[in-house]
């Protein structure tokens, strides 16, 4: 059972309820891995505390061009989409960056002036939080594409009853990477004007993968009931509901799981994780 933990915007409290999701599956006697997929700002690590077993950096393959081979055809101009290959005058530029690593110019260079050679962009680190399995991905600073690593961290998922995905904010490409394959997502949000937008966006974006959702309120109590109104119309499950507590900001500034601080809280992510892993007929 994989559930994908994800929001509509950064700052809506998926850490919190992806973390504590995979303690309330170790609580219960079932296996569990927690994949942190946000790999631009992975911060699950600071509350599960794992230790790190194995780590590997993450690699894709970008062209390299053989001058002395090269006859500055542009074929590999002309196929590239993102302009990461460029034939300039007497020279043709590469840029790394920019490469999608499709391999479609050194398929159409005539003179086998093209190879691709790996190029490091990120780190994959596998290890164990207690009972959990963990597996984290981490982009390096000033790379623009993150769905590499994201799909290494997703290729590394260890075999458990269990798997929850932080997924990145957002609903670009990075989050349908991160929660390609799941059997459940979980929405998070804030129910203010910019939870409710982002939201919506969201649920488009999930919609459009054909995965069945639900929806988490986070300090549920500091706006309105216009993300209620809109679960409702929508025919979208209203999972849970967080109370703005203070605790919870207090413990998540000193890096504590929700659980382990307040443990009256056990009770409600328990229930989240039985209702997200119950089959669409049943789940309430």
């Amino acid at each position: 059972m994989r559930i994908a933990v994800a929001s509509g915007k950064g700052g809506t409290g998926k850490t919190t309820v992806a973390t504590n999701l995979a303690y309330a599956a170790s609580r219960n006697g079932q296996s569990v891995a927690y994949l942190d997929c946000d790999v631009e700002e992975p911060n699950g690590r600071i509350f599960l505390k794992p230790e790190t077993a194995h780590s590997e950096p993450v690699c894709t393959l970008v062209p390299q061009v053989d001058e002395a081979r090269c006859t500055l055809c542009g074929k590999c101009t002309e196929i590239c989409q993102y302009s990461a290959i460029v034939c300039l005058g007497e020279k043709v530029l590469v840029f790394p960056e920019l490469c999608h690593a499709c391999g479609g110019c050194s398929l159409v260079c005539p003179d086998y002036a093209i190879k691709e050679v790996p190029r490091e962009m990120g780190l994959l680190e596998i290890g164990q939080a207690g009972p959990i399995e963990f597996v984290q991905g981490t982009l390096n600073i000033s790379e623009a594409k993150s769905p590499p690593v994201i799909k290494a961290v997703r290729e590394a998922e260890p075999s458990v009853d269990i798997v929850i995905v932080d997924a990145p904010p957002g609903t670009s490409c990075p989050v349908i990477e991160g929660t390609r394959d799941c059997d459940f997502v979980i929405l998070v949000t804030e129910p203010t004007p910019f939870g409710l937008n982002d939201l919506k966006l969201a649920v488009e974006m999930v919609r459009a993968l054909n995965q069945p959702l639900g929806v988490v309120i986070n300090r549920a109590g500091i706006g309105d009931r216009r993300v209620h109104a809109y679960c409702e119309s929508e025919g979208i499950d209203l999972l849970a509901e967080i109370q703005d507590d203070r605790r919870i900001a207090e413990a998540y500034s000193r890096g504590e799981l929700v659980c382990e601080a307040l443990p009256e809280y056990v009770a409600l992510f328990s229930g989240l994780l039985k209702t997200a892993t119950a089959t669409p007929s049943t789940r309430t």
